[in-house]
């Protein structure tokens, strides 16, 4: 069963510009630009009281997020992220119902050292799993 909303990613095409839309006209408390080579993105982390906005540009020609923004120049909501507390458990139920899980090898390791993998649902939105 999903848990708390740990963030919503938004891909850009441009990561700076959004931080900064975030920081100076928004007055969010933003993270620095994190590379996450293992991803293929550049991350950086909007800051609210209640969830994460996740920024993600491209590192490199075989980003999935570039592939994303061929599709989306402007960018736009990537995918969400659900904290989970066993993902092997929530794997299996996302199988069960017909979802498709997109990210291999199984499972990944995001910032800050927990597990997690992605899963298309059936109404083709993606969903990443955080284990608690």
């Amino acid at each position: 069963m999903i848990g708390r909303l740990n963030h919503v990613a938004i891909a850009t095409p441009d990561i700076k510009a959004a931080a900064k839309v975030y920081r100076e006209t928004l007055g969010a408390k933003v993270s620095e630009c994190v590379p996450q080579p293992d991803h293929g993105v550049t991350t950086i982390f909007v800051e609210l009281p209640n969830t994460k906005i996740e920024l993600l540009e491209p590192l490199g020609e075989n980003s999935p997020i570039a592939k994303f923004l061929q599709k989306n120049p402007a960018g736009g909501i990537h995918h969400v992220c659900y904290e989970v507390d066993s993902l092997d458990a929530q794997l299996e139920q996302s199988r069960a119902t017909g979802c498709l899980v997109v990210k291999n090898p199984l499972p990944a390791v995001a910032f800050g050292g927990r597990r997690i993998a992605w899963v298309y649902t059936r109404h083709k939105l993606l969903v990443e799993y955080l284990e608690r």
